[in-house]
C-alpha cells in the first residue's frame, strides 16, 4: 500500500490502523500513539494511527462527540509530524473531506454511511486513500458498488473494512466468508475487530461490548486473509468517553501483535 509515511510495508506484516475511538485531549493521543509506535517498530508491522475527530454517530444527544473539529484535527496532524506515521480519521458529509484531509491520510466513510454517493465521491476527490467500512446491513460482495463509486471518481487508492453484521437488535456477528469476497474486489482489506465486538442500542443509550473476544476475532481474521486489522485501544477504557465498552487495554496491545504477527506469517508461508 503506497501510503505516505507507511513504514515497514517491505517486510511483510499485516496493517495495524489503532488508537482511541476519538481525540478526547492530547495526552492520551500522544500516549496511546508513543506506545503504538513502539510496538509497530518493535515487530515490524506497518501501522496508521486512527481517531475520530468528531463522533456523529450516538445514540444519545448529550453523549461525547468531540472537542471540537479544527482542535482534534490538529493534535492528528501533531500526531502525524511527530512520530511520522500515517493518521487516518471519519468524515460524515461531503463538505467534511476537504477539510479533513488537510489534516491526515487517510478518510474513512463510516459503516452507515457506506451507500452515500455524495461522500465517497468527495472522499474520492481529495485524492487520499479512502477506507470504506462494510455496512452493518450489506454483504462484503456488495461493496463492489460503494468502491466503485471511488474509482468512478479518479481514486484507486481504496480499502475496505469489515466489521460485522446485525444480529437481532443489539448483537454483531462477523462472517469471515466477507474477507475473501472483498478481496475479490482487488482492495486491501481490513478487519475491524473492536466494532464488531460492539452490542449497540442498549437500552442505556450506551453501546456494550465483548472485549474478550478481541483476540478470537483478530486471530480468525488474520487466518482468512485480511491484510490488516483495526484495534481500538485506551489507556484505561473504561474511562474512556466512547466505546470504551469494546476498546482493547492499551498494555495488552504487545501481546496481541505477538500472536497475530506469527499467524500471519504462517498463513502466508502456504501460499
Amino acid at each position: 500500500m503506497n501510503i505516505p509515511g507507511l513504514k515497514y510495508s517491505e517486510v511483510g506484516n499485516f496493517l495495524l490502523i489503532a488508537g482511541p475511538c476519538v481525540v478526547e485531549n492530547r495526552d492520551i493521543v500522544e500516549a496511546t500513539a508513543e506506545k503504538l509506535c513502539e510496538i509497530s517498530h518493535k515487530y515490524s508491522i506497518p501501522f496508521v494511527f486512527k481517531s475520530s475527530y468528531r463522533k456523529a454517530n450516538r445514540s444519545k444527544a448529550d453523549s461525547f462527540t468531540g472537542i471540537g473539529d479544527i482542535r482534534a484535527l490538529e493534535i492528528l496532524k501533531e500526531v502525524r509530524e511527530k512520530y511520522s506515521v500515517p493518521v487516518i480519521t471519519d468524515i460524515h458529509n461531503p463538505e467534511e473531506a476537504a477539510m479533513a484531509a488537510e489534516y491526515v491520510d487517510i478518510l474513512q466513510i463510516p459503516a452507515f454511511l457506506c451507500r452515500q454517493t455524495d461522500l465517497l465521491v468527495a472522499a474520492a476527490k481529495t485524492g487520499k486513500w479512502v477506507n470504506i467500512k462494510k455496512g452493518q446491513f450489506v454483504s462484503g460482495r456488495s461493496m463492489k458498488f460503494a468502491a466503485g463509486k471511488v474509482r468512478e471518481a479518479g481514486n484507486d487508492r481504496i480499502m475496505l473494512t469489515e466489521r460485522g453484521n446485525m444480529f437481532g437488535y443489539q448483537d454483531l456477528v462477523v462472517d469471515f466468508r466477507n474477507i475473501p469476497e472483498m478481496k475479490k474486489i482487488g482492495v486491501p482489506v481490513i478487519m475491524d475487530i473492536t466494532h464488531s465486538l460492539q452490542q449497540p442500542n442498549q437500552d442505556s443509550g450506551v453501546s456494550g461490548g465483548n472485549p474478550e473476544m478481541i483476540e478470537t476475532i483478530g486471530k480468525a481474521a488474520i487466518a482468512a486473509g485480511a491484510d490488516g486489522i483495526f484495534i481500538e485501544t485506551h489507556p484505561d477504557p473504561s474511562r474512556a468517553l466512547s466505546d470504551g465498552a469494546n476498546m482493547l487495554r492499551l498494555s495488552e496491545m504487545e501481546a496481541l501483535m505477538i500472536k497475530l504477527t506469527a499467524i500471519y506469517r504462517t498463513v502466508q508461508s502456504f501460499k
